[in-house]
């Protein structure tokens, strides 16, 4: 049993037991049925699982408060690097992480769509406390504690209670908002140990581009932080809108937000975006296909 179908498993489990789904997506290793009582155990598994041989390589890159580790997965050679990170919140946006586990399948079944001159980096699950979160609940079918909609969502903020894409140094305030509601952003930019790790994994890479998956506002959103949108931003985010048929929107303004990860990353000149899926059940893989194929294309060409 590989680490993928454990998690493709225990996150079906909750999709079903969460949403009440009546059909998941599956991908053909996610064939392990996990019976209820078990969950708990098999979380812990997702933890302790070798990676799978065939994977170009696979690097633990930091942990969080609680210990778990943070990874990172790698496919090409290329002197152009792109990077995508799934989960920054944890179990509530749960269909992100999916998602990037179906891409790092992806590619390693595919290594021929990796254009020569790029390298690809996929951060899977940046807040793996707040995973742990929701598989914990389901688990234990504590329904009555699952609630996306709620300031407590759980699995949403990290293991101190910290939204850790308010964690980051762009305008970063002690307070922030989520859907009108003040939530903390830490003691300091960069005062939690998961955003840290991204941290220093950006700027020991200085990857050309950056994609965080999140969900659930159906659009891409280019991101600034103190001196406007970068132009290569702007491409990036239409190119990316255009594939896979979501909005793209210049500018996130139904709240304000202080402290996310793609303003920190807009002010050391590197262009990210965010890629909002349209619900918290799915992970749309083939729009999202149509988008990464045409950022790695429009890559390939850039070269």
């Amino acid at each position: 049993m590989d680490k993928r179908s454990i998690i493709y498993s225990t996150l079906a489990l909750a999709i079903m037991v969460i949403v009440g789904a009546g059909s998941v997506y599956f991908f053909k290793e996610s064939t392990v049925n996990v019976p209820p009582e078990q969950a708990d155990t098999h979380t812990e598994e997702i933890l302790k699982t070798p990676p799978d041989a065939s994977l170009k390589s696979l690097e633990v890159i930091g942990t969080s408060v609680e210990g778990r580790d943070i990874e990172v997965y790698r496919f090409g050679t290329g002197k152009t690097q792109l990077l995508f990170v799934g989960g920054i919140h944890g179990g509530y946006e749960w269909n992100s992480v999916l998602l990037a586990y179906a891409f790092i399948d992806y590619f390693t079944e595919h290594p021929e769509n990796i254009p020569q001159n790029v390298t690809i980096s996929i951060i899977p699950s940046a807040n793996p406390d707040g995973v742990y979160r929701v598989l914990g609940v389901v688990g234990r079918f504590h329904l009555e504690d699952v609630d996306l909609t709620s300031a407590q969502a759980p699995g949403r903020f990290n293991a101190h209670t910290v939204d850790l894409n308010r964690n980051f140094d762009c305008k970063w305030k002690p307070k922030s908002m989520w859907q009108g509601k003040e939530v903390s952003a830490g003691t300091e930019a960069f005062s939690e140990p998961e955003a840290r790790t991204i941290r220093d994994y950006v700027l020991a890479q200085r990857p050309d581009a950056v994609v965080f998956w999140h969900s659930q506002s159906n659009a891409v959103y280019a991101s600034e932080c103190t001196k406007g949108i970068l132009p290569a931003t702007r491409t990036l985010m239409q190119t990316y809108a255009t594939a896979s048929g979501y909005k793209p929107v210049e500018t996130f303004d139904a709240y304000p937000v202080t402290g996310d990860a793609e303003g920190w990353l807009a002010s050391i000149d590197i262009p990210a975006i965010t890629v909002e899926l349209a619900t918290h059940k799915s992970i749309e893989f083939e729009k999202n296909q149509a988008g990464v194929n045409a950022v790695l294309h429009y890559y390939e060409e850039k070269k």
